[in-house]
Parts: C-alpha cells; structure tokens; sequence
C-alpha cells in the first residue's frame, strides 16, 4: 500500500473531491472562441496576431513536419536527439499558430488546419522524445514501443496543447470535424492519464526525495488535460489528486530562499511551471485552493530578477545559458509576480514588454500564447525605464550563490558572482568555487554555458564534456587535476560578508578535488565598493608530492590582450574594457576555444579565451592575489 505524501500544500488545502472542481469547458482560465468578445481581431494584440497571420498562412498548403523513424533512432545510434526534436517542435508550432487563427476567424480553412494537426499527433506513435524513452533499456529497440506508452516531457506538452485546442475550438470542431475531439479523448487516455494513474514509477514524482523540473512540467500538463478531458468527475478528482500530491513533493524540497540550483534558465520549465500549475488549481477550484501560506513560493517570484545582471544577461550556472537565446515567456512571471510575488519581480518582467513586439509567441506552447493574449495586465505593462529590481546584494544559502554590485538599482561599473555549492547538483557542472565578473551587466570572466543536448550529455561521459567539466570553469586545476563531480565535492567553510565598502565570499574548494592531494584551497572574492575592483586571494595547502602543473583558469568573453602579470579583455556589447593583474606575476598562457555550436556561439560569439596562469612555481603552500578593475577609455 502507497502512503500519500503531505507537503505545504496538504496542510494548507482540503482534500480535492466532489464538487470542487469546475467542470470541463469552464476549468481553463480562457474564454473558448464561442466568446466574441475576446476573440474577434480587433480586440487581439496586433502585432502578435500580424506575426501568428503570416507565418499560419506560409505554413497552408506545405507539408507538416513528419518525424521519421530513422530521427527517432539516431538517438540510440549516435547520440542526435535535436533533430527529432526540431521536428516536434516545428509540429507544435504550426499547430498552435492555426489554432489561433481558427479562434479569431472561425475561418473553415484554419479549422481543417488544426484537424490535421490533431490527427497527425494522434496517429504519431509516441509522444515521448527519444532521449527520455526507456524503449532500448527495455526492450532492445530504437523505436518507439507503442503499447508502453512513456510519460515524459514530450507526452505532457502534447496532451496539454490538445486539451487547450478542446477548450478553445471545442464547438466548432464538434461542427465541422465529428469524432475528433473522442479521439483526441481516446489518445491522451491511453499514451498519458492511464501510464500517470497506473504506472508510479516515474523517476520525475520524486519518491526517492530527488525532485527535479520535470515534476511541475509534467504534472501541470497532465492537470491541463485531466481537467478539460476526463469526462467522469471520480476520475477527474482522483488525477488532480495524484496531480496536487505530486507538485506538493516539488513544492517540500524548494528551498526558502527560492534558489533554482538547475539555474536562470530553468525556471521558466521548473519553478514557474509550478506556479502556473498552482494559479490554475486555483481558477479550477474558484480560490478554493488558492494561494498557499508557503515563503519559497514568493521568494522562487523573485529569482529571475535576483540573477539579472543587466539587459539580456543572467547569472548562469549549471546548464543555463547566460544570455538566454530567444524570448522567454515573459508574461508567465509577470502574472505570477502579482499573484504570488512582489513589486520587484512584477517590474521585471513588466520591463520585457516592449511597445511593437509580440506579447507572446508560439514557441512559448499553446497555452501560454493563449493566455498571454488574453491577459488585460500584461498587455497594458509598460517598462518604467530603469533596473530598479537590481539589489545591491543577493545571497542564495541554499546553493552557495552571492552576487554584489557597486550600487542598488543599477549594473554600472563591475558586478562579481561567486559559487560555492556541490558537484551533485541537477544539471550539474563541476564549478564549486566558480566565479563571474561583469561589466555594465555584460559578463566578462563567464561561464560558458551548455552545448546543443545530445546522448553524452546526461550520459557517463558528461564531465568528458569540456562544457560540463571544471577546466573551462574559473576554477584550479591543481596538479592537473580537474574537479569530480558528487554530492561530496562540495565548498566547505563557506563565510560571506556583506556591507557598505566590500561584499565577498570566502570557501575552501579542496573537498571538490579528492585526487589531487589538497589540504585547504580558500578562494577569497570580494568587491570592493570604493575602488570598483574585484578581487580574487588564492590560497593553498598542498600534500607532498606532485609533478604536474597547478594552474588557476579564467574563461574570458571578448577580444583578450596579454602581457607580462596582466591581461586586458573588451568586452562584448560594447560594455567597456577591464583589466585584470596578478600577484605575483607568474607565467600565463592562453587558450582559444573556437565556438561553433549555436547554443553557445549566439551568446559569445565564435571564441571563448582561457587564461591559465601557472602557480606551480610558488610551491605547496602558496598565495595568488587576482585583481579585476575596469579601464577607463
């Protein structure tokens, strides 16, 4: 017998039954395209349905996107995930586009449109994405095995959008399409509500207490469909049930300071799925099941404006990128600051909403754009022209995080970033002791980011990865010996300071490299307030013994000058130049990455520098002092 878990949502709410749930067609916080009012063209974003209008149009007439078995298979063959997926996606997209334009027009074309989009997903025969399917590991096979349907990121993403297409276009596809609506019924019963009810071994629930962003993601898509599609109110009730127990085990393990140890990028398919999962129990149960009384709920509001560092840039570790390629979905965090954050989060997002751009997207998912395009708030945003959410300093107990600038409310001058954490963390890389600094919100020393995904990335071989591994993180490699990855090779001793003239963090890295023969490795970062710099104090305890060299690397991000105890970096988007100095002057060399994976070469261009400033010749105990300043043109 399964014990139900009872988190902060258990002990805030009652128990879902009879009765409190609104019932399919009025459960979604969307009026369907019956409602004229909303969906007639004049009353859309213009722009936003311009863009819809023309891209929907290209789209008649060409052939839809079919993945092929062969894409399927690649996975297992040779490790390409991303060109399966770029078909899913392109699939998705249309799908969404015309369901759109079917709402605004009731125009037959768009609706046969959006049928054959339907029709296609049903007959396709998973929606699961290769690299999570567990087809091989059973079964020995590379295709989909289509009586064992996998519940993964995919499946949820396509059940969700059905479920809004129902909503939105149910009477009119009930007219012009009989039958479709039963069959889209019939496909997500049986590839996602029966594999979600019957089946509780799905690592993403969390029962081993691992609880990662695919627990919100899924969940909330499942909601999406249990309430629009499931006809019978038992078996409603008994899936949003299984629903609410499981983001309650995402909801018990967020920490209280709302941190995201997966990084900026991931909140928006992790923490901000779940407020989106949480604000539409609350519309489906009329406030019954409203805003729960749990802190890291409003504190997780305020993590995307935490790690700004100014314009497109964001703090990033773990797989995150630092300038996030194309538009997030910010209408999501801008709805979700005014119901559950506070008037530092709703600016930021507020801040994204630029006069002549899209208010949302369909590579957003359908029920984002849909909800985007309807919310009065976010189409009436306006930025208020300043980075007034721009604390002067952030501090994240729970991964180690600390981020000072010079002065509240703006990026000038240098901003310093410092990680100290584990090696064990979701999409981990192996960075404790990692330090970022930035110039006018343009990172300079960087992280560089995650490549395209592929069977290596999640595999054995991750840290062999030069992305994920500690060699082109600004860490040591002492002995020539990089970090390992685990839950034990974590900073220890970690002590911050935070006030007027500095803020710094200090810890001892030694634990993260268990092979190397390190006694104490205390890195000292600090920003001093009154200069602008930053400084950097290596010190080290070494063991007897060691031939191999120990050098400190630093990633740089822009054109790189070098000279004797020094280098000087300009910085990308015309940020400005810094100049970084040691003490004493040991030997440096370079090494140029060239970058030819977009994932990574849209943020920084076609090369990253690494600066490898050897220490081996100050001996087994030895101090190196790194000093940051920006130079004046």
């Amino acid at each position: 017998m399964v014990t139900r878990f009872t988190g902060p949502l258990a002990g805030a709410w009652p128990a879902v039954g009879p009765g409190l749930l609104l019932p399919p067609g009025r459960c979604l916080p969307v009026p369907p395209a019956t409602d004229r009012a909303t969906w007639a063209a004049g009353a859309l974003d213009a722009v936003t349905l311009r863009g819809l209008r023309e891209r929907a149009a290209a789209d008649l007439g060409s052939t839809w996107p079919v993945p092929l078995a062969g894409e399927f298979a690649r996975y297992f063959r040779d490790g390409d995930r991303d060109t399966y997926e770029r078909v899913i996606r392109a699939r998705r997209d249309r799908v969404s586009r015309a369901t759109v334009l079917a709402a605004v027009t009731l125009d037959e074309r768009w609706l046969d449109e959006v049928a054959d989009g339907v029709v296609l997903w049903c007959e396709q025969s998973t929606w699961c994405w290769p690299a999570h399917d567990d087809t091989f590991a059973r079964h020995g096979s590379v295709l989909p095995t289509v009586t064992e349907p996998y519940l993964d990121l995919g499946a949820g993403e396509v059940a969700a959008q059905l479920a809004w297409i129902d909503h939105l276009l149910g009477a009119q596809l009930d007219e012009r399409v009989p039958g479709l609506r039963e069959r889209i019924r019939y496909e997500v019963e049986r590839r996602v509500l029966r594999p979600f009810r019957e089946r509780r071994d799905w690592h993403w629930l969390g029962l081993d207490g691992d609880v990662h962003n695919w627990n919100p993601w899924i969940h909330g898509n499942v909601l999406v469909a249990a309430l629009q599609l499931v006809q019978s109110e038992e078996s409603r009730v008994a899936l949003t049930r299984l629903v609410v127990e499981g983001l309650d085990r995402y909801v018990a393990v967020l920490p209280a300071d709302g941190a995201i140890d997966e990084g900026y990028a991931y909140w928006w398919n992790g923490a901000g799925r779940l407020l989106e999962a949480l604000d539409l129990l609350a519309y489906a149960s009329a406030g019954v099941l409203g805003d729960a009384p749990v802190a890291a709920l409003r504190e997780t509001v305020a993590f995307p404006h935490r790690v700004h560092l100014g314009g497109p840039w964001y703090l990033n570790h773990a797989d995150s990128p630092a300038r996030p390629v194309g538009e997030q979905p910010w209408q999501v965090l801008h709805r979700e600051a005014r119901r559950a954050g506070g008037p530092a989060a709703v600016a930021h997002a507020a801040a994204q909403r630029r006069p002549g751009e899209p208010v949302g997207r369909e590579s957003d998912g359908l029920g984002r754009l849909l909800r985007a395009l309807t919310d009065p708030h976010w189409l009436a945003a306006a930025p208020a022209g300043s980075e007034s959410w721009l604390a002067r300093d952030v501090w994240f107990p729970s991964t180690e995080v600390l981020v000072a600038r010079r002065a509240a409310g703006s990026a000038a001058g240098l901003t310093l970033a410092v990680k100290g954490g584990h090696n064990g963390e979701h999409h981990n890389h192996n960075d404790v002791g990692s330090f970022v600094v930035a110039l006018g919100g343009v990172p300079v020393l960087v992280d560089p980011g995650r490549p395209t995904y592929t069977a290596a990335t999640f595999g054995p071989g991750r840290y062999d990865l030069w992305t994920m591994g500690s060699s082109w993180h600004n860490v040591p490699e002492i002995r020539g010996v990089a970090q390992a990855p685990g839950h034990g090779c974590s900073a220890r001793s970690v002590a911050t300071s935070v006030g007027d003239p500095y803020s710094e963090m200090s810890l001892d890295l030694a634990r993260a490299y268990p092979a190397a023969g390190v006694r104490t490795w205390r890195r000292t970062a600090r920003l001093d307030r009154a200069s602008g710099a930053v400084t950097v104090r290596d010190q080290w305890d070494l063991a007897p013994g060691g031939r191999e060299p120990t050098r400190i690397h630093l990633i740089l991000a822009g054109a790189v000058r070098t000279g004797a105890g020094h280098a000087v970096v300009t910085a990308l988007d015309g940020a400005g130049t810094l100049r970084l100095s040691w003490s004493p002057p040991v030997p440096c060399s370079t090494s140029v990455r060239p970058l030819d994976d977009p994932l990574i070469s849209d943020v920084w261009g076609d090369r990253l520098t690494r600066l490898e400033i050897d220490v081996s010749g100050l001996g087994s105990n030895g101090t190196l002092d790194l000093t940051v300043k920006e130079q004046q043109r």
